[in-house]
């Protein structure tokens, strides 16, 4: 299979990397500051996927407390640097991602990751899990003038990553993923093993896979079939 100008963008927690646990850690130590109960990592799951200022907010809800806009302030500040610290304990790749991104970058795609996730907290996690060198391009949603579901989140990381948009797909785990693939006009593949409260089967991508091996052979059918 060659991807000769093609480019794929991917979403990164919950689509490349885990990093529930790490996430739901720094969490946790900030209910416990607030005299809080900790959440267990698998019963928080769903709290992740909308970034953290919103996992902080419902995290506070289902805690049986609540916080306003400034307080929400101060808590972000007080989690990013916790989260930053300890970004990569227990965060991993998925099983197959290192393999199948070295062959499509061998096969000529450009490859890019366009999440809602601060640019800096997904250069520092993706380099610590030496991914980072991978990537033509890294694309928060502070890069961009906005963040997915809009488009525009996609169609710039698009322009920064040097590829085109009538070559590109688009891979991630959640509504606002595949929400904005479709409003972009760029196919997109959903994956079954991430961070979303619908499952993905409903979330309207173009395939949804069970293993990050089986992406190569998909790109290259929604990719062929687009040109």
């Amino acid at each position: 299979m060659v991807f000769d100008d093609a480019v794929i963008a991917f979403d990164l927690d919950g689509t490349l990397v885990e990093t529930a646990p790490d996430l739901i850690g720094a969490l946790n130590v900030v209910l416990t500051e607030h005299g809080l109960q900790p959440f267990p990592i698998v019963a928080a799951r769903h709290l992740v996927g909308g970034g953290p200022r919103r996992m902080l907010e419902r995290a506070f809800l289902e805690a049986g407390a609540s916080a306003s806009e400034d307080e929400l302030d101060a808590l972000m500040a007080r989690y990013i640097p916790l989260y930053l610290e300890h970004i990569a304990d227990h965060s991993h790749a998925y099983e197959d991602v290192e393999t199948v991104l070295d062959g499509l970058r061998a096969a000529g795609a450009k490859l890019l990751v366009c999440t809602n996730k601060r640019t800096d907290l997904s250069t520092a996690l993706l380099d610590a899990l030496g991914l980072l060198d991978r990537f033509d391009a890294v694309v928060g949603s502070d890069r961009v003038s906005a963040r997915k579901p809009d488009p525009a989140h996609l169609i710039e990381a698009i322009a920064i990553a040097g590829g085109r948009l009538d070559r590109a797909l688009m891979v991630g785990d959640s509504s606002a993923d595949v929400g904005s693939a479709r409003r972009a006009n760029v196919p997109v593949v959903a994956v079954s093993w991430g961070y979303t409260e619908i499952p993905p089967v409903a979330l309207g991508a173009d395939a949804v896979i069970d293993r990050f091996a089986e992406l190569p052979a998909i790109a290259h059918i929604l990719l062929k079939r687009r040109a």
